[in-house]
């Protein structure tokens, strides 16, 4: 499904993917831990095409097709779809003329209905611009309805339980744990605590934007939570040694 080949990223000239290998295949859900300035956001946009973000080597393929120069738009249309950490604030643009875009000819009004209702989106915040005024949990819950409705092949999660309580996180889980099934993704996480709705197969730990280790996801998890990115740092470190 989605296929990453030793990818150098830069950004305003700074170098933050340095290498990137990864592969994600059809109905697998994957995830993806890191120290803050990792690279993970890096990742994120770099998939998407996100403008800014220069790919100086290495391929991004994704369903079979090269998509390293493809336009964003392009990419989106393929199915990927991003739920992002900090989305920006729209004003003019209500949430429930970009559901009724976005969801055009791929749900039902019932379906959509359906959807607003186990995440708890009233008519209230349907009818309120854009990320304007929202909550951490409203923000949450609007960008995964969004992302959902758009129905992806490939789902990128950024964070999805940072800035959220506990009711938000069960709504947020079991929704996307229903609607995961069988499809592909990537998560990103610092806590963790989204694994406990959503099964992921593998897990990968970006440092220093590489990936040093992949592994059972429970059992990087409990590391991490043992002793830090401290002993993923020094697999990085053994790494570049490697290569000098």
């Amino acid at each position: 499904m989605l296929k990453i080949e030793n990818l150098h990223v830069s950004i305003d000239g700074r170098l933050v993917l340095r290498g990137v290998d990864l592969e994600i295949g059809d109905g697998e859900i994957h995830v993806l831990f890191g120290p803050n300035g990792s690279g993970k956001t890096s990742l994120v946009m770099s998939i998407l095409g996100y403008p800014g973000y220069r790919v100086l080597s290495g391929r991004i393929s994704f369903d079979g097709v090269d998509i390293t120069d493809k336009p964003m738009e392009e990419r989106v249309r393929m199915g990927i779809g991003v739920v992002f950490q900090n989305p920006p604030k729209i004003y003019g643009i209500r949430l429930k003329d970009l559901i009724k875009i976005i969801s055009k000819s791929k749900m039902s009004g019932a379906e959509i209905s359906g959807l607003m209702d186990r995440l708890n989106i009233n008519s209230s915040l349907l009818n309120r611009y854009l990320n304007v005024g929202f909550s951490g949990g409203e923000i949450k819950r609007s960008e995964i309805a969004q992302v959902l409705t758009m129905k992806p092949k490939f789902v990128i999660l950024d964070e999805p339980d940072s800035g959220v309580d506990l009711d938000n996180l069960q709504l947020i889980g079991r929704e996307l744990a229903e609607n995961l099934k069988d499809r592909s993704g990537l998560i990103i996480t610092h806590h963790g605590y989204i694994l406990n709705y959503v099964k992921s197969v593998k897990a990968h730990v970006m440092v220093n934007g590489v990936i040093v280790c992949n592994g059972e996801p429970e059992t990087i998890l409990n590391r991490i939570k043992e002793s830090g990115y401290r002993w993923c740092e020094r697999c990085y470190e053994m790494r570049r040694s490697e290569r000098l």
